[in-house]
């Protein structure tokens, strides 16, 4: 495929998806202080780039082949864009999804009028099926990522950004399959040849990276990841040929810096991003990836599931320190949970959560134990409420009671 076909998508596109907005960001971690600039497509038509790719492919479908229907399999964003793009056409729709697939993107796909069909564990089985389908019932099976048409669609977002970010001397873009990536590489390279391409995979699959590394398309095996979006065995040999030219290169992150990136996007942005398109955000704040220049990053989407984002948000406070776990010895009398708050209270602490807990095994008896989860700004002040409570005679670590017995029986031990 060519640049040309980036363009023919664009006309195709134009008055059916928005040109989401780029957004700036200050990205601030332990070593790195920057600036980053983000292509909003959580904003998008569906809520993801996805919608690029599904609507130029049915757009190039004849009338015939368009109402014999259509038939693929996704995580959730493919399905949402197909769905829309058959509604476009008037044609009928079923979407194969694994599983694993987000309840929010099942029951948007749905709401689309889409036929949704819950097959297998992994992408690779709801492929399988999809097949099948597209077989017994005569369907044109739309590809995720592995299409001219399709990766021209996605290629639309470089365009866009070109026009938006004329400065900006690097991209980072999520990938899974490398649909989008490809495209994207493939528009900048033509408009700017000197501008870098970042690809930036969830480490639980890395199949991209471990086919750059072996010089083919190499698959990994389905991992759970809170990527799911990009939850992908691999690149097809299309998208492998245009990232291989087209792409400067490819980094990994794991789950923890991608809910820290999430967390980063809704608190400080006030956006609402999934997994795969916090990628690049997390890629910057893990040190993963370092930018030379100015840098953009793709927010790919923002289809999350609600109950998946609270349980994010909330991992990602534990692992940047401000949700800690504390237990406390106290003696079984009145009094001692209000000397405990008043002194966390001293500090700047938040209880958030609180269980007086007087069985807790290893204890002596008339001694209760107060299991505590802390709102703090950080591992310091954190140390801070500990040494507070040491001053007034309290007896606190970071965990759970059974650390707190363990301490306790070794006091006892070294005290006879």
């Amino acid at each position: 495929m060519a640049f040309a076909d980036v363009e023919e998508a664009a006309a195709a596109l134009a008055g059916h998806v928005r040109e989401t907005p780029v957004w700036p960001f200050r990205v601030s971690s332990p070593g790195l202080d920057t600036d980053l600039l983000l292509k909003c497509e959580h904003m998008q038509v569906t809520g993801s780039f996805k919608i690029r790719g599904a609507l130029n492919f049915v757009h190039n479908l004849d009338d015939a082949s368009a109402q014999r229907g259509l038939v693929a399999m996704s995580a959730g964003n493919h399905a949402q864009g197909v769905a829309l793009a058959a509604r476009s056409r008037g044609a009928s729709a079923t979407i194969v999804v694994p599983a694993t697939a987000p309840l929010a993107k099942i029951n948007a796909t749905r709401a689309l009028g889409a036929r949704v069909v819950i097959h297998g564990a992994s992408l690779e089985e709801a492929r399988a099926e999809a097949f099948a389908i597209a077989d017994r019932e005569g369907r044109i099976f739309v590809p995720p990522f592995d299409d001219d048409a399709v990766i021209a669609g996605q290629g639309t977002v470089g365009l866009e950004l070109v026009r938006q970010a004329p400065d900006v001397n690097e991209v980072l873009v999520p990938a899974g399959g490398g649909g989008l990536l490809a495209g994207v590489a493939l528009a900048l390279k033509h408009l700017r040849p000197g501008i870098r391409v970042i690809g930036v995979q969830s480490a639980a699959m890395d199949g991209i990276a471990r086919s750059l590394a072996a010089g083919k398309p190499v698959a990994v095996g389905a991992t759970r990841t809170i990527a799911d979006g990009v939850a992908v065995s691999g690149p097809s040999e299309r998208t492998f040929a245009l990232i291989q030219r087209y792409v400067d290169e490819v980094v990994t992150v794991p789950d923890e810096a991608i809910a820290q990136a999430i967390l980063a996007l809704v608190e400080r942005a006030k956006f609402v991003v999934e997994g795969a398109g916090a990628l690049g955000v997390a890629a910057v704040m893990s040190g993963r990836y370092r930018p030379k220049g100015k840098a953009l990053a793709v927010i790919s989407g923002g289809n999350i599931d609600i109950n998946l984002l609270g349980s994010m948000v909330r991992r990602g406070l534990v692992e940047a320190g401000r949700y800690q776990h504390l237990a406390v010895e106290v003696s079984d009398t009145p009094g001692q949970l209000a000397l405990v708050s008043s002194v966390i209270a001293e500090v700047g602490g938040n209880i958030l959560e609180v269980d007086h807990n007087r069985e807790a095994p290893g204890m002596p008896v008339g001694v209760a134990v107060l299991e505590l989860l802390l709102e703090v700004n950080g591992a310091e002040q954190f140390s801070d409420i500990l040494e507070a409570l040491r001053e007034r005679g309290l007896r606190g670590v970071p965990g759970s009671p059974a650390r707190l017995a363990t301490e306790s029986a070794r006091r006892r031990h070294e005290s006879r």
